[in-house]
């Protein structure tokens, strides 16, 4: 009997790996099961590049060391980086005026290791949104999608606009679901032809009345750079930000299969907690890098402009794919816990990556550190 259980098992285990090997994303989902922050080797990606001359962050003669804040204390938790440790941490990180003031990895990363982003790579597609608008490439965020991509199916599309897109107000049908493999969310992530889910998108709501957080907006936004620049998204993000900033490695983005080469716009930038800290850097200086303007101060102020009336599921303001605070604090946030945390009244910014979210409101304890700088 034990036998005839382990090769069904084994028969069981040897059909869901020939599915994987297969275009079927439901296979994938069972195979791989929940996104963890090593799914970067599991697909295929694109580099990019760093310049030949970085930026690196100066390093602060005095590290800081925080006092844990006693809401956060317990028996077994009496520091900052007991906690960040105990909530399955991989990289933490605190910018202060350019300098590193706190830097500590976790479970065997270090500084060099590459870090997965989720969701957090939605707001470097908004800041290339606001590139090509400076540069003519797409005339204002007014501007329909259907001007880049006169193929989309559904003809509700024509009342679509890029602002709807970051705004998370299009209306369009896309089930964000993470915990099921037949929403479009598991498709989108397993799947290996991006844009053909894309194009077969609907719109079921009025653009522009409703909040709904759906990556899809983000896959539409991908698209539409795409056909206004006449590059890749991993070219011009090389192009436009990565190099101008003085990032200190390489990056790579993740595309749904060799075959189709589609960039997944609404996650799967790998990239090192140092150059994801830079990205924040950038916010908090006004787009500026080494005196150069690289992201337009106008677009920054826009992203932070609360008249949208989006709010996330804990109640943020959702802006151009960044949440902003009541204290005008902002961050970029992802699955697992990942966060680019800006806080402009004290010039700071805070990286956080770990291998699951837990139980914490993060950008609360990332402000009550920020009071104590």
């Amino acid at each position: 009997m034990a036998l005839q259980i382990k090769r069904s098992s084994l028969l069981l285990s040897s059909f869901l790996f020939l599915l994987l090997l297969s275009s079927c994303h439901v296979a994938r989902y069972v195979w791989w099961n929940y996104a963890d922050a090593d799914d970067y080797r599991k697909f295929p990606a694109d580099t990019i590049r760093n310049g030949e001359t970085s930026h690196p962050f100066k390093t602060a003669a005095i590290p800081v060391k925080f006092d844990l804040p006693e809401k956060y204390r317990t028996a077994n938790l009496n520091s900052v980086d007991d906690l960040l440790a105990s909530k399955k941490s991989l990289a933490f990180l605190v910018i202060r005026n350019d300098s590193v003031v706190y830097e500590h990895y976790y479970h065997g990363t270090s500084r060099s290791s590459v870090l997965a982003s989720f969701s957090v790579a939605k707001s470097f597609v908004a800041a290339l949104i606001g590139i090509a608008i400076q540069e003519g490439s797409i005339k204002s965020i007014d501007q329909p999608v259907t001007d880049f991509i006169p193929e989309m199916k559904d003809p509700g599309f024509k009342k679509v606009t890029i602002g709807n897109l970051l705004t998370m107000r299009s209306g369009i049908k896309f089930n964000e679901g993470y915990k099921t493999p037949f929403g479009e969310m598991a498709k989108f992530y397993y799947g290996k032809n991006l844009k053909k889910y894309t194009l077969k998108l609907k719109v079921s709501g009025t653009p522009g009345e409703k909040y709904e957080y759906q990556s899809g907006n983000t896959q539409i936004l991908a698209m539409v750079l795409e056909r206004a620049t006449g590059k890749t998204l991993p070219e011009y993000l090389e192009e436009k930000i990565w190099k101008p900033a003085g990032m200190e490695f390489p990056a790579t983005w993740n595309t749904d299969s060799r075959k189709h080469h589609e960039v997944k716009s609404f996650c799967c930038i790998n990239a090192r907690a140092v150059d994801f800290a830079k990205f924040g850097q950038l916010f908090l200086d006004q787009g500026r890098s080494d005196e150069k303007s690289v992201i337009p101060a106008s677009w920054i102020k826009a992203t932070l402009n609360l008249e949208t009336g989006s709010r996330d599921s804990q109640g943020y303001p959702y802006t151009y794919l960044w949440r902003v605070t009541k204290e005008k604090n902002f961050f970029a946030k992802g699955l697992l816990g990942q966060y680019i945390f800006v806080c402009p009244s004290k010039h700071i910014v805070i990286v956080r990556f770990g291998e699951e979210a837990g139980d914490l409101v993060w950008p609360e304890l990332f402000r009550q550190l920020s009071l104590q700088l």
